[in-house]
C-alpha cells in the first residue's frame, strides 16, 4: 500500500505543480479570461487518462491467462522506462519547469484559444498517462486479492491535489529539489520491483523461460501472507521465491540507475559532452 501511495503522491505531485503554475501565472498576469481553455484542457487530460486506466483495467479481463501475463509483463517494462525517464528528467529540469511553462503559456496565448487548450492538455497528459501506466502495473505488481493497493494510490492522489491547492494558496513551502530527489530515489527502488515482477510475468505468460529456476526461496522463514511478507511486498515489490532472472533484473536496474541518479549533475554533463567530443575526432 505505501509504494502505490508514493506513486500517487509523487506522480500526482507533478501534475499538481503544473497545475498550478498555468493557473497563477495567468491569474498573476491578469489573464483569467484564458482560465477556462485552460481548464478545458487540463479536464480532458484528465479524462483521457482516466480512460486509458479503464481501457487497461477492463481490457485486460477480457484476455486468456496467458495473455494477461504477457500484457501486463510488457506494460510493466514500459512503464518503468517511462518513469525512470521522468525522475532523471525532473530532477534536471525542476528548477526551470516554471519557466519553461510559462514561455509555452505566452506562445499560446498569442495563438488563441485552441493553442491554449492544446498547451494545456499536452502539459498535463503526459503525466496522467505515466501516472495510469505506472500505478496499474504497480497495483497488479503488488496486488494480494484486496484493494488496499487501489486506496494507497487513491490516497497518494488526494494528498498530491490538496498539497498543490497549498501550494497554490502560498500556505506550504518545501525545497521541491530535494522532495523531488528522495522522492525519486524511492520511486526508483519501487520500479526496480515492478520491473523484476513484468519478468516474472513475461515467464509465466511462457514468453521466457526459467520459471522454474529460483534464486532462492525463503517462504518458509518470510510468509507471504504474513505481515512481514505484505509489508515488503507492498514497498519493495518483495518475493520470497523469485527466479534467478527477476533477481539478475532487479540488481541490474536498481545498483546503476541509483548511482547515475545521485552523480553530480555536472559529472553526467561533462561525460556526455566528452563521449560527444571523442565520437566527432573519429
Amino acid at each position: 500500500m505505501f509504494a502505490n501511495y508514493l506513486i500517487g503522491l509523487r506522480e500526482g505531485l507533478e501534475a499538481s505543480l503544473i497545475v498550478c503554475i498555468l493557473v497563477a501565472y495567468l491569474v498573476k498576469t491578469e489573464r483569467r479570461d484564458a482560465l477556462k481553455p485552460v481548464w478545458i484542457g487540463i479536464s480532458a487530460a484528465v479524462f483521457v487518462a482516466l480512460a486509458f486506466g479503464a481501457g487497461l483495467e477492463f481490457g485486460s479481463q477480457e484476455m486468456t491467462f496467458q495473455a494477461q501475463e504477457g500484457l501486463g509483463g510488457s506494460l510493466s517494462i514500459v512503464a518503468v522506462g517511462l518513469v525512470t525517464w521522468m525522475v532523471f528528467w525532473m530532477r534536471r529540469t525542476a528548477r526551470h519547469l516554471k519557466a519553461e511553462l510559462h514561455g509555452k503559456l505566452d506562445t499560446a496565448l498569442r495563438m488563441g484559444t485552441a493553442a491554449l487548450v492544446v498547451t494545456a492538455f499536452l502539459a498535463v497528459g503526459r503525466e496522467g498517462l505515466e501516472t495510469s501506466l505506472f500505478v496499474w502495473t504497480a497495483v497488479h505488481a503488488t496486488s494480494d486479492g484486496t484493494v488496499q493497493p487501489v486506496i494507497g494510490a487513491l490516497l497518494g492522489l488526494a494528498t498530491a491535489v490538496v498539497l498543490g491547492w497549498l501550494f497554490y494558496r502560498g500556505a506550504l513551502r518545501i525545497n521541491l529539489a530535494k522532495f523531488f530527489t528522495w522522492t525519486g530515489a524511492m520511486l526508483v527502488v519501487v520500479a526496480a520491483g515492478v520491473l523484476a515482477y513484468g519478468f516474472h510475468d513475461l515467464q509465466e505468460a511462457n514468453f521466457i523461460g526459467g520459471l522454474n529456476n529460483l534464486a532462492f526461496d525463503i517462504s518458509s522463514t518470510i510468509s507471504p501472507d504474513g505481515w512481514l511478507g505484505t509489508l515488503l511486498k507492498g514497498v519493495f515489490n518483495f518475493q520470497p521465491d523469485p527466479t534467478v532472472l527477476q533477481v539478475v533484473v532487479w540488481c541490474v536496474y536498481l545498483v546503476p540507475t541509483l548511482l547515475l541518479f545521485f552523480a553530480p549533475a555536472g559529472l553526467l554533463s561533462r561525460r556526455a559532452r566528452a563521449g560527444a567530443a571523442e565520437s566527432a575526432g573519429a
